[in-house]
Order: C-alpha cells, then structure tokens, then sequence
C-alpha cells in the first residue's frame, strides 16, 4: 500500500515511520530543517523506555515527487491544512483514501450527516469551502489520534504516550478501504479503533482539547494542573457541558461522562498542551478547530456557550498580541 504523510512533523513523523515498519510503502511531505535532517541523517522515534527506531524514507516538500497514492494521511493541522489543500492535487488518484488527523472539529464533518444540517460547510475550518472543493468529502477516512509525541530536534520524533487511534468512514460503513488503512496502521504497532460514529469519538477527543488547551495556553500550567486546580478545572468543566449540550443537538452520544473525562487527562501528568507548546515556539495556535467551530456549530443548533465563548475570546486576544493568531481572520 502506498501512504503519504502529509505533514510528517511529530504526529506524522510517528505514524510514517511506523506505517513503513508494519511493510507499506511511504512518503513524506514535510519542510524546513525538518525535511533536510530526514534527507540526510533519516527519521528517528526516541521512546521513553529508551527504545529507538530509524529508517529513511523518501521526502519531499513537493507533493508531485510522489505521484498518486493509495492513502494520504493529512498530519498538517486544521489551518495549515486548509492552506494546502490544492497542493495535495498530485497524490490524489481515482482512488485515493484521506484520513484526517486533526485536532478538532473536522471541515467534512456534516457531509451526509442525516437530518436539517446535512453537508453544512463549516465556515471556521473551511472559509470558502477550499477542502470541501480540493480534496472531497467522499474521500474522507475520519480520524482520531491520541498518541503525544514533540520534534526532539529536526529529524527526531520523540514518543511521550500512547498509541492508539481512531478511525471510520462518515457513513459508519465497514468499508474494503476502511479494513486496509486499519491493518496497515495494526501492522506497524498502532492500535486501531474502528467506529461505527467516528464522530462520537471526534468529540469525545475535542472534549478535552477545547478546553484544555487554551486554559493550558492562557496560564501556561500543564495538564496535570489544569485538570485538577479547583480553578482551572470548574472553567473546564463548565466548557465541557456546554460542549456536550451541542454535541447531542446532532446525535453525539458520549461514552464517558465529563468528570471521568477530566479525571483521565488529569492522570496524564505534567504534560504541556499542544496548544501551550505552540505558544511557546511561536507557532500559530489551531484555535479555530478546536474552539472557533464549536461556537459555529451552537450557533447553528442553537445552544448558548458563555464559557466557551469567552476563554475563546481571552484565547484569541492573548494570541493575536503574541502575533500567533492569523489563522483564517483573513480570509
């Protein structure tokens, strides 16, 4: 099977290697330092145990040097993905499969969602319907990940926690394409698991990440301290049930209840948020996934989200000053 990760930084770098040890046959698009390290020295994945695997594996920052592939898996994230997706063009065959690796709410979410809102294209994610266009919903293999992994340094991945992911088609079918991503991901030490409702677990996910992550960003404290600081955790609590009162709007049923979600963050330990990371380096905060969109989607279901709104609105200041925040505000 040929796989392209576009975007192998720390989560794509992870799942490509990976992916090549379980015996497909893959690329990567990636940049910068990055890109040229892996050219040179290959890919390496430093575990906590003191494990360590390499391989070299072709890369490139042009799509075009791989040609059609039997699956994309989109590692970018949510804004750096909408900035790219015409130049996915050339990896995409007749039959091309892409999983969506995301944080947050995914820009095909509503494609052939039954019931009032049915392919609603979700402005915040996808402003003038770019991926929708680009790349097609029917192409789509939504995707959970719940691995943490950081950049050691350019061409090294350093693993923190877990392995496993989510994946399933948006119709809930058990699909051919669907049985070959999982087997390939199986074969190379991911653990899989398959959905009947991917969204389910696409919230389930965002749950913490909404608000978590900006509360992490807004403080700088790690999860461990976000999740159990009385303060901290009644913000995020209080974001979590609204959340959940505009998830069930569209169906969404959740397998854990808010307080043992929170609890199992808090278990993770002194982990610094995606979100904070990106804050420290400079990156652009992936606000808009996360957050911007669940506000657009209670608006559209009519549920109010005083919480969410305003850490969204102190998140998005705090941003903007730090100069990490263009996100789609100019498109």
């Amino acid at each position: 099977m040929k796989i392209c990760i576009y975007g192998a930084g720390a989560i794509g770098g992870y799942v490509g290697l990976l992916l090549a040890e379980g015996g497909a046959e893959v690329s990567l698009i990636a940049r910068g330092a990055h890109l040229a390290a892996i050219r040179e020295e290959g890919l390496r994945l430093l575990f906590k145990d003191g494990e360590e695997k390499h391989a070299r594996l072709p890369a490139s920052d042009n799509p075009a040097d791989f040609g059609p592939q039997d699956v994309v898996v989109n590692c970018l994230k949510a804004h750096q993905a909408w900035e790219v997706a015409e130049d996915m063009a050339p990896l995409l065959g007749a039959e091309t499969a892409v999983v969506t690796a995301q944080n947050g709410v995914p820009w095909w979410y509503f494609y052939g969602l039954e019931g009032p809102y049915r392919d609603y294209r979700l402005k915040s994610v996808d402003p003038g319907d770019r991926q929708w266009r680009a790349i097609g919903p029917e192409r789509i293999i939504g995707g959970t990940v719940y691995p943490a992994t950081e950049i050691a340094a350019p061409g090294v991945i350093k693993h923190i926690y877990g392995n496993a992911f989510g994946l399933g088609e948006p119709n809930g079918e058990k699909t051919a394409r669907l049985a070959a991503v999982a087997e390939a991901f199986e074969a190379g030490g991911i653990k899989v698991r398959l959905y009947d409702d991917i969204r389910d677990d696409i919230w389930l996910k965002l749950w913490g990440n909404l608000s978590f992550n900006p509360l992490s960003a807004l403080t700088r404290a790690t999860l461990d301290v976000v999740a159990t600081d009385p303060g901290t955790r009644n913000i995020a609590r209080a974001m979590m049930v609204e959340a959940e009162e505009v998830a069930k709007r569209l169906g969404v049923s959740f397998r854990v209840d808010v307080d043992r979600r929170i609890e199992g963050a808090a278990k993770v330990g002194a982990h610094r948020t995606s979100m904070l990371q990106d804050l420290e380096k400079g990156r652009t905060l992936e606000l808009d996934a996360i957050l911007t969109a669940v506000q657009e989607i209670a608006r559209l279901v009519d549920v109010e989200t005083p919480t969410i709104d305003m850490i969204l609105g102190l998140t998005q200041q705090m941003a903007r000053v730090a100069g990490v925040y263009p996100a789609f505000e100019s498109a």
